[in-house]
């Protein structure tokens, strides 16, 4: 049994704790701690958690928890992960680990420094068919990933500090950018180095210093491509959608939007939909099991289970690092206009990784480029010669 300290009473808060509380049910929250007495004591209250405190160092010292989890805006992160590591407990923070990759470079060698546990909170890397999907790659399903497209769309965040830059480092690709570029590093493999990035981002909605819609593509170096769209100017609730494309297969992914549970009200749903939908009248979408469909409960039960056994998490701190470095290359490109180096100091995959470009042979003079079965059920394959390189086909039965 674990017992917690949580940091954080907003929505991710609530959306942890009832993960917690949930899933394994003997691990508990002890402790809550939100900068707003009232609003603590209330979630609290809810959700049966002891003790609450305004004070940050007193809910992290806490000598009755042994784990933190880190649900604050992101300009608090380092100061409760570096005081979480001076306190010898397990940390686990919330999506992005950092503003900055500098800044989740600190956190990381303030965890190792100290040698506690440390997990990346990246719920959308644990949804029940982002796993059923990397399964399938991690077996061969789709033959080597070339592309990985990963798209989180919605009207805004729920909270002030999302929107203030200081705060929250950036705009759309530092809140949801973060969770796409961890997913396609899933499915092209955590261990091939991103290299480089092209990306578009702007501000075409909000009157605010950040952007608040990008497009972003990371190219990794066997020659795998991430891609992710992002925005705050989505209408229509959230929308989160993948796409993974292999040599062999694809997989389509769609978490939220159009997933087989639709409604429509003429007089209203009564109270809350789902996160970010923005009626309750009209055709709605709920979500049956939202804590489990964005990944919590599998992302806990992963953390927890990795506590407890002595190994590392799916997610790690220098999970969060990488995607930060990912992140800083991606408001570089987006000034720059042109694709800009993901600067990595500290790399622990692989290097020279072969690309992934590959022939397939038909014969001694010929290369084959596709085949495929007409209407008449003979099959026409598409060749190219060797020697001159010119493009042939030929009908085979």
């Amino acid at each position: 049994m674990r017992k917690i300290t949580m940091l954080g009473a907003g929505l991710i808060g609530r959306f942890y704790v009832e993960s917690l509380h949930g899933q394994r049910s003997r691990d508990r929250v002890e402790v809550l701690y939100s900068r707003t007495e009232e609003r603590a004591r209330r979630l609290a209250a809810e959700l049966g958690i002891p003790r609450v405190t305004t004070d940050m160092s007193k809910a992290i010292e806490d000598p009755g928890t042994d784990v933190v989890v880190v649900g604050l805006p992101n300009h608090l992160h380092e100061k409760a992960v570096v005081a979480s590591a001076r306190a010898g407990k397990a940390v686990l923070c919330t999506k992005p680990l950092g503003r900055t990759g500098a800044e989740a470079l600190r956190m990381l060698e303030a965890v190792e420094k100290a040698r506690v546990f440390h997990g990346y909170l990246e719920d959308l890397a644990y949804t029940p068919k982002t796993l059923k999907a990397l399964g399938e790659v991690r077996a061969g399903a789709l033959g080597k990933v070339l592309w990985a497209r990963s798209r989180e769309t919605h009207p805004g965040p729920h909270s002030d500090w999302f929107w203030d830059k200081a705060q929250s480092g950036g705009g759309a690709i530092v809140d949801l950018g973060c969770h796409c570029i961890e997913i396609a590093r899933n499915f092209i493999g955590k261990d091939i180095r991103p290299v480089e990035i092209a990306c578009w981002a702007d501000t075409q909605v909000h009157p605010i210093e950040a952007e608040d819609h990008a497009v972003g593509l990371v190219r990794y170096e066997n020659g795998a491509l991430g891609q992710f769209e992002v925005s705050w100017t989505f209408r229509g609730g959230m929308d989160l959608r993948d796409e993974v494309a292999g040599t062999e297969g694809t997989i389509w992914l769609n978490h939220w939007l159009r997933t087989g549970f639709e409604v429509f009200t003429a007089v209203g749903a009564g109270g809350y939909v789902a996160e970010k939908a923005e009626g309750t009248k009209g055709w709605l979408f709920p979500v049956g099991d939202e804590i489990g469909a964005l990944g919590y409960l599998a992302m806990f039960r992963d953390m927890l289970d990795s506590l407890d056994a002595g190994r590392a998490p799916m997610e790690t701190f220098y999970d969060g690092y990488v995607v930060n470095a990912i992140i800083d290359a991606a408001y570089a490109a987006a000034a720059s206009k042109r694709w800009e180096p993901v600067a990595l100091p500290v790399w622990r995959g692989r290097t020279g990784v072969p690309s992934l470009a590959a022939q397939r042979e038909y014969d001694a003079e010929h290369l084959l480029l596709k085949e495929e079965t007409l209407p008449d059920g003979s099959r026409k394959l598409i060749l190219r010669h060797k020697a001159s390189g010119r493009i042939v086909e030929k009908l085979v039965g």
